[in-house]
């Protein structure tokens, strides 16, 4: 009910920020629950992943990645599928399945990038549009007003402002927080593909004797 009334005093700018702020949670959360389903334990997976590829069970290496979640396994199933390829050939089929994963891992961030840039803008829009309405109070009594009587202007010129910083805050620190946990996938991917890739190009120079 306090809700509801701050939102109708506020003016329209309000359900305007209101339902940035109900689709910027959405997103988060649904990149939260995406990003804690990727999770793995990459120093875990490539220890006996290299276990596995020393032992030259290539099948059972595909497998493994295949049944596990996540960029880093689907980068490593990419090179490994290119065993006994060269090096170059391994690392371009790693990069080309990098530039499937990443954008995957990134989708919707620019949703809550955009979002924390407008809600500060609209909440601006709502002062303005606030002002405008108590200067035509005064306006239309001829400047002889009391305060009450620009109440609802003011009202609305100081809470659009308030509630859209107060959406455009918490979203831009979830924004960072995604963004860093991407950082964190990428690097281990990078991490997980060089020591793959140095796996398999020495059984490579292996085969060659």
């Amino acid at each position: 009910m306090v809700l509801f009334n701050i939102l109708e005093k506020g003016g329209p700018m309000m359900y305007l920020i209101l339902g940035c702020s109900i689709f910027a949670i959405t997103v988060f959360f649904e990149r939260l629950a995406h990003y804690h389903r990727s999770q793995i334990d990459t120093d875990k997976f490539l220890s006996g992943l290299r276990n596995i590829l020393k032992k030259r069970n290539m099948v059972e290496a595909v497998t493994i990645c295949s049944e596990t979640p996540g960029p880093v396994a689907a980068v490593l199933k990419s090179g490994i599928l290119k065993h006994g390829k060269n090096r170059e050939i391994i690392k371009e089929a790693i990069e080309d399945s990098a530039t499937h994963e990443i954008p995957r891992m990134e989708k919707n961030l620019v949703i809550l990038a955009t979002i924390a840039h407008i809600t500060p803008l609209l909440g601006l829009l709502g002062t303005v549009l606030g002002m405008i309405k108590a200067f035509m109070v005064i306006h239309q009594k001829a400047g002889l007003v009391n305060p009450a009587d620009l109440a609802q202007g003011i009202w609305e010129a100081l809470i659009t402002t308030a509630f859209g910083l107060s959406i455009a805050i918490p979203t831009y620190m979830a924004y960072n927080y995604l963004v860093s946990r991407v950082s964190t996938f990428t690097s281990d991917m990078e991490r997980a593909s060089s020591e793959i890739v140095n796996i398999l190009d020495e059984q490579e120079d292996e085969y060659e004797i």
